[in-house]
This record gives structure tokens, sequence and C-alpha cells, in this order.
């Protein structure tokens, strides 16, 4: 069981899940336009997400590399090799996904690296965070696929790209909320401003905008009314159960999996 765990551990640590996560998200936009799924663009989209995600969380220990515990040692080894993947999988694209990457990999390091003046960066400013990624997210997983399959930009992408930002932000709110007695107050995170009653109405009010938006696209899907209700539902009760004293697997698993969940729920009910 310790050795599961550590598999586990590692699965979660190095970024693989939600990296899965956003993957999931393409495959979704792939199922919207009806067009089968590029590998070239899902597996970009998976390495970028685990490359950016484990820069961020562990740029700090490269310089340490020798001292660090072989797990730490074997994410640095996978973040290394996807890198060279991500670059091969990028002179693959077209042209406008190829820009379209390198605006959204530049906010990225954006959030990473520091202002020469404050010593800021995007990730420590108060309030920005939460929408940078949710930015990144919607865009990364929606407009590569559209824009690879050179796919006009029509009226319903703004509606999907508004639910993508939406479900996304809705996860880092919930994050924000069990990782409240951690985060440092400079961060200036909702909970911190406006308290975890009031962060989680306007969860509630962001799950019920999520749904609303469904009704103004131009559907070809029409169980995805029922699909996004089921997904509410469940992210709802999330919503009512997250606090500052869950486990940490109840965000960086159970949470994160809510766009692996909203893909499995549009496959069954196809």
């Amino acid at each position: 069981m310790n050795f599961l765990k550590k598999i586990f551990d590692f699965y979660i640590n190095s970024s693989i899940h939600v990296s899965v996560a956003t993957a999931s998200l393409v495959v979704i936009t792939y199922f919207f336009i009806n067009l089968t799924v590029n590998p070239k663009v899902l597996f970009f989209v998976f390495f970028g997400t685990l490359i950016s995600y484990n820069i961020i969380k562990y740029s700090g220990f490269v310089l340490n590399f020798v001292k660090l515990k072989i797990t730490l040692k074997l994410i640095f080894v996978l973040t290394f090799f996807s890198f060279f993947i991500e670059i091969f999988l990028f002179f693959r694209l077209n042209f406008l996904t190829q820009l379209c990457a390198v605006f959204f990999g530049f906010l990225s390091f954006l959030y990473l690296v520091p202002f020469k003046k404050n010593n800021k960066n995007l990730r420590n400013l108060a309030g920005v965070k939460v929408y940078i990624v949710s930015f990144c997210w919607a865009g990364v997983t929606l407009l590569l696929p559209l824009l690879d399959a050179e796919l006009p930009i029509q009226n319903d992408v703004f509606c999907k790209f508004l639910q993508r930002f939406i479900l996304t932000l809705i996860l880092i709110l919930i994050f924000e909320i069990k990782d409240l007695k951690y985060d440092d107050f400079s961060l200036k995170t909702v909970p911190q401003l406006i308290g975890v009653l009031r962060t989680k109405k306007v969860i509630f009010l962001l799950l019920l905008i999520f749904y609303i938006l469904e009704f103004f696209k131009n559907n070809t899907y029409t169980n995805q009314w029922f699909v996004n209700l089921i997904l509410i539902i469940i992210t709802s009760l999330f919503v009512c159960f997250v606090n500052e004293n869950r486990s940490k697997y109840f965000t960086s698993f159970w949470v994160e999996s809510i766009p692996i969940l909203w893909l499995l729920l549009i496959l069954i009910f196809e």
C-alpha cells in the first residue's frame, strides 16, 4: 500500500493529474467541433501544462538538485524530457496556433519571472493570479484546437471560452478556500478578502452563469444541458464540503478531476 501511495503522490505532485485535466478539456473541444482529436495538439497542451506547473512549483529547488529526494529528481527529469517533446510538437503546429501558444506561454512566463523593480510576478500580484490562470486554461484548451483545425472563431466560441474561464475560476476559488491558512495575506486571495462563506456564494453564482451560458450556444449535442446539470451539482457538493482542514487530495485530486468528470459525462451521455 505504501508503494501505491508513493506512485499516487508522484502522479499528483508531478502535475500529471492537472495535465490530464487540461487535456480532457481539449478533447471536449474536439467533441463539440465534431473533429477527431489531433494528438499533436492534445499532447502539446498536456506537456505544456506539466512543464509550466512544475516550473512554478519547483523552480526554487533547481540549485539544490543533488541534495533533492529521488521523487523530486524524477519530477525534474520528467519535466526536462517533456520540454523537448513540447518543442518538437510546437514546430508541428500551424503558424497561427504557434502564435497563440507563444502568447499564452508568455503569460505563463510573466506568472513566474519577477519584475525588476519590485521583485514581484503576476502570481504574487494581489487578485491577478486567478484571472491569469483561468484565461490561460480557457485559451489553450479552446483556441489552440480551433486554430490548428483552421476553423473560424465565431460568436459561439465566446460562450465556450467564458464557460471554460468560469469553470477554471471556480476550481481555483475552491483551492483558495482549502489553502486559506497557508496563503500569505499579501496575495489577497478572494477568501482572504471576503471570507469563506461569501466566496462560496460567489462560486454558486458562477456555477449558475456557467449553466445558463449553455443555452446561448449553438448546440448540436442535445444532452449537454443534462451533463452540465450533473457537473454543477457535483461541483456544488465540493464547494459545500471544502474547508481549510481538508486533505490535500481533496483539491489536488478530486477537485482537479472535475474537467475529467465533465469529459466522462459527455462520453457516457453521447
